[in-house]
């Protein structure tokens, strides 16, 4: 279950976005990081300890599998990944293709034909 697992969505720049996930307890090999259809999907689940290696007293510190699934919008993707202090932090980057930026067209005055100025007589 995903819900326990807190999570940030940050603006870092103007076409730059963090998301940082709470994930004390799992190291990095027991983390995935990847994009499938269009989502980012973070997954944990933590390496399996056989019942006979550990005698627990009591045991308060939750070690569920979780697996958190983020939306993209279009054209941004993951740019890296680094875990810290407990925390998951996923930079992505938004990059508009070129043919998709608005661009400016120039309006010709009735002394432009055709885009060329015309010689007048």
């Amino acid at each position: 279950n995903a819900e326990y697992m807190g999570y940030n969505i940050e603006k870092a720049g103007e076409n730059k976005y963090r998301i940082t996930v709470a994930v004390s307890g799992f190291s990095e090999d027991e983390l995935n990081v990847e994009m499938r259809e269009g989502q980012l999907v973070i997954a944990a689940k933590k390496a399996e300890i056989s019942n006979d290696q550990v005698t627990y007293l009591h045991r308060g510190i939750a070690q569920r599998a979780f697996e958190k699934r983020f939306q993209l919008a279009d054209h941004v993707r993951p740019i890296g990944a680094e875990t810290r202090d407990g925390l998951l932090h996923i930079d992505l980057l938004r990059e508009v293709p070129e043919a998709l930026k608005p661009r400016k067209i120039e309006i010709a005055n009735s002394a432009t034909i055709n885009g060329k100025a015309s010689k007048k007589k």
